[in-house]
């Protein structure tokens, strides 16, 4: 049997039973890689119940920095029964599995082409603590000692990162070095160590990471992060996974950074509202008064928050959404990730709607388009969703630092003051004066006497008086409308790679390839397998809607552009089809939508199918005439 060999470059699986406390364990096992200056990638792929059911823990190594899910498991280590069968057939042939060997194996698991590697966990475990609940939690400590071993970790990492964990709870580090100690003994005693697969710290050349400066950190905490460098000041939600931990990490800030040095008093207010209709409408009167406001939700809130939605759009009052998506419909799969939300947030409320959105692919541009979310916001008077999802909102990425600019200053768009509106001589709530589609607006109490007016979300004219007259709604609508081009040019504009260059291409078609946050990394890696095949694709990776005119431009330059997205219904490629006007079969969709992320092979065989050299037919294209 040939096993599988390599030095920073494979996929370990841990599979687990939810509630035992294993996630603690496997995030130390993926930090302590990580301290080692290894590209590190952990997913943590848990059930919505509170414990018994399966759960696994992913951790992609890649020296040249691939930080998407490659697909494969080339070392699973499995304490859970009820997922074995299923553990064992993942397994790449000349893969490893680690297993509690305390009972035997079951005979039908065998494999002849992987490498079985039995450790007594429970065995040790019970032989060495006392407490129920001690032997279960230190059994996952034992197998990162055991895999320590296997890999050639470095021991101390490992050592440093439960001092760090249990700094004030010093009577916890001993047992916990000592069980780490049990496995990495048993492992070294009873194997050959390390395996063929296996880790070296440090010096390792990763292009796709351009800086050698790197954190560990989740989407929702530097989310949280930017609302309190972006101004917000007030969050009203409703808790629904997988967004709460937004707003737990604002809360958690403010404390810190938004009490008031001289009073102590909190210069922010966090509402948690009835649900989730009431904490948009907070949202949108906090907006309405002059604060910066925001709330955080996912797929059910924000169905449910579509009405206020609406109103926002209509009156024209600023207001920030972070949507984490998850899977739907209804409630569908709360701890599973998707980008299943973007026709529901592109067109929320009814009738002719149309919302800004952001696509962050990383924790620092949840941090950066957070801040811009709210300078957007009261720029264009609308308001503005940042779509992230669970896999970038729940696990820690590796991230270039945060960075934040002293001299940054909040752009609050068109908002006339005092002395403003004392000079105005032909100044209406609804008025487009510059041509650009947004109107001139005051705060509540900026004047004595001028610049009060109703906000409805009913129809009215340029004055803000209520109006029936279909000219003054026709009016009102086409300057949503124009405001809607203005924010093409303050959106986060999209970005292309230079093309992969490919001495003997096996086709003549042009192709392109459009992705959008958390699938950009898997989409980059699948694209550089498939130049290696010889086959050329130029990518656009898109970061907001409304989309800039680049993105129609890259679409026609190409024969055929692939739709890389985590949904069933290709809702990406609708939306491009709907907005630019774009031809069917000039897109064509590449689709994950089983609630676990999207990896490199699922995209480079469904583009193999596409083309034709997977035993899949296609339609042949004419190359449009210059």
């Amino acid at each position: 049997m040939k096993q599988i060999a390599g030095v920073n470059d494979f996929v370990v699986k841990f599979a687990n039973v939810n509630g035992t406390g294993s996630a603690s364990a496997n995030h130390m096992f993926a930090k302590a890689i990580f301290r080692m200056g290894i590209p590190v990638s952990p997913r943590n792929i848990f059930p919505s119940n509170i414990q018994g059911l399966p759960t696994w823990f992913e951790v992609r190594v890649s020296s040249r920095g691939y930080l998407g899910r490659r697909g494969g498991v080339d070392l699973m280590l499995c304490v859970n029964p009820q997922s074995m069968e299923k553990d064992v057939a993942s397994v790449e042939p000349g893969g490893y599995f680690v297993y509690d060997s305390t009972k035997p194996l079951a005979e039908h698991l065998h494999r002849d082409d992987i490498t079985f590697l039995g450790i007594p966990l429970t065995e040790m475990c019970m032989r060495e603590y006392s407490a129920p609940r001690m032997q279960q939690l230190m059994k996952n400590v034992v197998y990162v000692g055991a895999l320590a071993a296997l890999l050639d970790m470095n021991f101390g990492i490992l050592k440093d990162l439960l001092n760090d964990q249990f700094k004030g709870k010093e009577k916890l580090i001993s047992p916990n070095v000592r069980a780490l100690e049990m496995g990495y003994q048993y492992a070294a005693e009873n194997f050959t160590c390390p395996l063929p697969i296996r880790l070296e710290q440090g010096g390792n050349d990763a292009p796709h990471i351009k800086e050698s400066r790197h954190i560990l950190m989740n989407g929702n905490t530097a989310a949280a992060l930017g609302a309190i460098y972006g101004g917000a000041t007030v969050a009203a939600w409703y808790p629904i996974t997988p967004s709460t931990s937004v707003v737990d990490a604002f809360s958690k800030y403010a404390e810190r950074m938004r009490i008031d040095p001289g009073s102590g008093k909190k210069n922010f207010a966090i509402i948690q509202a009835e649900d989730e209709l009431a904490a948009m409408g907070m949202v949108v009167g906090a907006g309405w008064n002059g604060a910066r406001a925001f709330t955080a939700t996912s797929g059910p809130g924000l169905s449910l928050m579509s009405e206020f939605l609406g109103l926002a759009y209509f009156a024209e009052v600023p207001a920030v959404l972070i949507n984490v998506q998850r899977s739907g419909p209804s409630t569908g799969m709360p701890t599973r990730s998707q980008q299943s939300d973007i026709l529901a947030a592109a067109y929320a409320s009814h009738g002719d709607t149309k919302h800004v959105l952001l696509f962050p692919a990383t924790p620092r541009e949840c941090f950066d388009m957070t801040v811009q979310a709210f300078d957007l916001a009261e720029r264009l008077q609308t308001p503005v969703i940042m779509m992230s999802d669970l896999d970038l909102g729940m696990n820690d990425w590796m991230s270039p630092p945060l960075e934040w600019d002293d001299s940054y200053r909040m752009d609050r768009g068109k908002v006339l003051d005092a002395e403003a509106l004392d000079r105005a001589t032909d100044w209406g709530r609804y008025k487009d004066l510059d041509g650009d589609g947004i109107c001139y607006r005051t705060l509540p109490g900026t004047h004595p006497e001028k610049g009060a007016f109703f906000t409805r979300g009913s129809s009215k004219n340029e004055m803000a008086i209520y109006s029936e007259m279909g000219e003054d709604y026709v009016q009102n609508v086409d300057r949503l409308l124009r405001k809607f081009e203005t924010a093409k040019g303050l959106v986060p504009q999209p970005k292309t790679h230079d093309p992969i260059k490919v001495t003997a291409p096996k086709t003549d078609l042009n192709l392109g390839a459009l992705f959008f946050g958390t699938s950009a990394s898997p989409a980059y890696e699948a694209i550089e397998i498939l130049a290696d095949e010889g086959y050329p694709i130029d990518t656009m990776r898109i970061r907001a809607f409304p989309f800039h005119r680049s993105l129609d431009e890259f679409v026609h330059a190409h024969d055929l552009v692939f739709v890389i997205e985590q949904n069933r219904d290709g809702q990406m490629r609708q939306l491009i089809m709907n907005e630019c006007e774009i031809a069917p079969v000039k897109l064509m969709s590449v689709l994950n939508y089983s609630g676990t992320p999207i990896t490199a092979r699922t995209i480079a065989h469904q583009i193999r199918q596409a083309l034709g050299t997977s035993g899949a037919d296609i339609v042949p294209l004419r190359r449009e005439s210059a």
